[in-house]
């Protein structure tokens, strides 16, 4: 073997194999990603008062914070969010208006002056789609409304072109100047066949320039990148690892191609007849863990890589391990609180509308019951790092064992879940298999695919 390394691949190709036909892995190859529960596209119409009622604050008025911009250039075809392409200078200047308003409302809304932030992001979109002179309002007003006196991690995610030349120089001061430490840079790939197939609007060389300048900004760098894309072979693959290695940045971010649509708007690829084979992908995944690891990257959240376990996003963190408050403003944003989720609306029409009412922009949601709360307290922090076992009980009022018994001592026997007398979490082959693993415990009414779709396996989730 040319390199060793992908011996990686060879060994989550097995586990694939094995894992299909135990009816943990669906037959045809789809995937559903566990980031939310339920998934984003399952949530209820809603309104503010109803998802607001009764809740508070937590203790010392601390939350994080994530705003969407959602303006680019162009629309990438494996994009399941609505986005904003060919706005105006004006179009920008009306949204960053409508959105400072929102803040402004959540605010009364929780009671809070001046809300603690312990995280923040800014995602999109491309959030530094704006002119310098609007990225340093829009900063200038998030963190004046807003209390970031305790020195946060502040993190952006920015697109490679828009951080060359002197406008992109200028945008990095400007970022510096607002207290953002790290930013995550939207790669996707150092191909530029594969680049130019995802239309995305860059080079692989201008993706390295942009993290280069970033570096020498002074910003700390997390670089992300899709795997399993139509056209993509293992061997293409492993190079754009190699070279994101190479580039030195502190994180290295991997995540699967979603093929089915999993935000408010369908991406160009259906599910029939565009996707990689399902083994091939597994293997790429296997790779890649190989081949960072090879280079000193430590996985620190789940599929996201670091040379320093101290350096991940604690917004990430936050909101799927610690499972803290986290509030969104901007459209199609989300708020995930300790009981509930409220989801914006994905119509620009609707989201000003609601705001010029005084309204929060909100759609969809729900207070979570019983058993959605145990699931969700229980999935999210198994994918991402472990369940602690006593922050579980006090979150749900009872022990994992208690609710999922049975569920955990099947993962157990099959080598995917590993329990300790106070966590429990994902063995290394269950960490390559981490969201079939957490669709064991989902409730019937979300699970993403129905019995059929499994082998009739020990492993198949509907199993009673």
């Amino acid at each position: 073997m040319d390199h060793p390394e992908l011996g990686g691949a060879e060994d989550a190709a097995k586990l694939f194999r094995r894992f299909r036909a135990e009816g943990l892995i669906p037959l045809g190859g789809d995937f559903y990603p566990v980031v939310h529960y339920p998934g984003i596209t399952m949530y209820p119409p809603a309104g503010e008062d109803g998802l607001f009622a009764g809740y508070e604050p937590p203790p010392g008025g601390t939350v994080s914070i994530y705003a969407h911009i959602p303006f680019c250039s162009r629309y990438c075809n494996f994009c399941h969010y609505p986005v904003m392409t060919g706005a105006s200078d004006g179009d920008k200047d009306r949204y960053l208006a409508a959105i400072s308003a929102e803040l402004a409302l959540y605010r009364r809304r929780l009671g809070l002056e001046r809300p603690k932030v312990s995280s923040a992001l800014v995602g999109g979109g491309t959030p530094t789609c704006l002119t310098p002179g609007q990225l340093d309002r829009f900063l200038k007003d998030l963190t004046g409304q807003l209390d970031f006196s305790s020195g946060p991690q502040f993190s952006y995610d920015v697109d490679p072109g828009t951080l060359l030349g002197a406008e992109g120089a200028e945008r990095l001061r400007i970022l510096r100047a607002a207290g953002v430490g790290r930013l995550t840079i939207g790669v996707q790939s150092l191909n530029d066949a594969l680049l130019r197939a995802m239309n995305r609007p860059h080079t692989a060389r201008q993706a390295l320039d942009a993290a280069g300048a970033a570096r020498k900004a002074g910003f700390k760098l997390n670089l992300e990148f899709i795997y399993g894309y139509p056209g993509e072979t293992l061997e293409t693959w492993a190079e754009t690892m190699r070279l994101a290695v190479s580039a030195g940045a502190e994180e290295l971010q991997i995540y699967r191609i979603k093929l089915i649509p999993y935000g408010d708007h369908a991406g160009f690829f259906s599910r029939k007849g565009a996707a990689v084979d399902p083994e091939t992908v597994f293997r790429m995944k296997g790779a890649a863990s190989e081949i960072l690891a090879r280079a000193g990257y430590k996985e620190t959240l789940r599929r996201v890589f670091s040379r320093d376990p101290a350096e991940y996003s604690r917004y990430a963190d936050g909101q799927c391990c610690g499972l803290r408050d986290q509030i969104g403003v901007g459209l199609t944003a989300f708020s995930s609180l300790r009981d509930r989720f409220a989801l914006n609306t994905q119509d620009i029409k609707e989201y000003y509308s609601l705001l010029a009412a005084g309204r929060l922009p909100v759609n969809r949601g729900l207070i979570r019951s019983p058993e959605n709360q145990a699931v969700w307290a229980f999935v999210l922090p198994l994918k991402n790092r472990k369940v602690m076992r006593s922050y579980f009980k006090a979150l749900t009022g009872k022990f994992p064992e208690e609710l999922f018994g049975v569920r955990i001592r099947d993962l157990e026997n099959a080598g995917l879940l590993a329990s300790t007398a106070s966590a429990l979490e994902l063995t290394p082959a269950g960490a390559l298999l981490a969201d079939e693993v957490c669709h064991q415990f989902y409730e019937k009414k979300f699970m993403p695919f129905p019995p059929g779709a499994y082998a009739p396996g020990p492993l198949n989730p509907h199993r009673e």
